[in-house]
């Protein structure tokens, strides 16, 4: 009987563990699909099209470790990141927020957001992230080529 309900509960605690990861994955999935709401991306470059042209990108700076270093730290951190600063953004007030440096990535006006929210804020986060690590044009660092859309980049065209 009491194996059972052990049973029972590990049942219930993993097909809710599989049933968020999946839809999880369909969020990314559905959100990478559609246009980028960051200043300075050109209209209508989604976040993949915008990740197969860094990756694209990458391939051209000299020295190439800088490149491809560079991506690797927006695959490392960018998720520790964009959590941390989705946090501080919902809770402006905690502990966290009061730990982490002032950042233009971090958005403002979202304290208090709903949990169903959440998500939405996490890929603007994701988005600004990328785009400050990848995309934006800075005179020291890696010089990658601005962002466009190429025939590599958009099998559309």
């Amino acid at each position: 009987m009491i194996t059972g309900l052990f049973h029972l509960v590990w049942k219930v605690i993993w097909n809710t563990v599989v049933i968020l990861v999946f839809a999880g994955l369909v969020f990314v999935g559905y959100k990478a699909n559609q246009p980028m709401m960051v200043i300075g991306v050109p209209e209508g470059m989604t976040y993949v099209e915008f990740i197969r042209d860094r990756l694209d990108a990458a391939k051209t700076v000299k020295p190439s470790r800088c490149g491809w270093g560079m991506i690797f730290s927006l695959a490392t951190l960018g998720p520790i990141y964009s959590i941390v600063y989705t946090s501080v953004a919902i809770h402006p007030d905690g502990k966290l927020a009061k730990v982490t440096a002032s950042d233009p990535d971090i958005p403002k006006g979202v304290a208090g957001a709903k949990l169903y929210e959440v998500p939405g804020i996490w890929w603007g986060v994701v988005e600004r992230l990328s785009w400050t690590m990848l995309g934006k044009q800075i005179q020291f660092g890696c010089q990658f080529r601005p962002v466009g859309l190429t025939d590599s980049a958009n099998p559309h065209q």
